[in-house]
């Protein structure tokens, strides 16, 4: 992959040549590759969901989505990888967002589909959670959706309210709860008497 000292457009055309072939169709399992570490790249992915490369926002939407697709993690860092090179990346928050909400009816009850901003579409339940993490600055909560292989997604603040609005108590382990459910699974946001102070 390229190294810093290219200029943006070269650069990135250099990691995507690399990137391409292990990216292939379908998402590449790169959960069974592990490569020699070869460095960080000046790479960064704002809490905003931009990807930047030399601190160059990316523009090319495709080019977002194909290194979306070998990004991996380890512990708290994050690599782009091929199965014979891995380079770090830094990820200001989460690595994705977000950015769309649908609830379908099935037989086990409403599932909520969520669109990530590199255009994957993920089914909310057991094998992927939302978690509710709170807000240093404003006390307020901040939801994830778990898309991939220890990689979350952070939802949309807009998204939240639809959450809320679709939410519901429920008692868990002896504290009344309030969240939502999706595909026959609970994800509890903070306890109800203080959902206000939450919000």
């Amino acid at each position: 992959m390229a190294k810093e000292g290219q200029t943006p457009q070269a650069g990135l055309e250099a990691i995507a040549s690399a990137v391409g072939p292990a990216a292939g169709k379908g998402p590449p399992p790169v959960h069974l590759w592990n490569p020699p570490f070869c460095g960080d790249i000046d790479m960064r992915i704002a809490a905003d969901g931009t990807w930047f490369y030399l601190k160059t926002p990316i523009g090319r939407h495709a080019l977002v989505k194909l290194f979306a697709s070998v990004l991996k993690r380890e512990g708290d860092r994050y690599f782009l990888v091929t199965p014979v090179e891995k380079c770090g990346i830094v990820v200001e928050d989460a690595p994705f967002l977000a950015v769309e909400l649908k609830a379908e009816q099935a037989e086990c009850g409403r599932v909520l589909q969520f669109r990530t901003n590199v255009d994957d579409w993920v089914a909310c339940g057991p094998e992927h959670a939302l978690r509710f993490e709170p807000e240093q600055d404003t006390g307020g909560l901040r939801p994830y959706l778990h898309v991939r292989r220890d990689l979350w997604a952070r939802v949309k603040r807009a998204l939240f309210y639809d959450l809320v609005d679709m939410g519901e108590e429920r008692e868990v382990e002896g504290v009344r709860m309030f969240g939502v459910v999706s595909n026959g699974a609970f994800f509890a946001m903070a306890p109800a008497d203080s959902l206000e102070d939450m919000l």
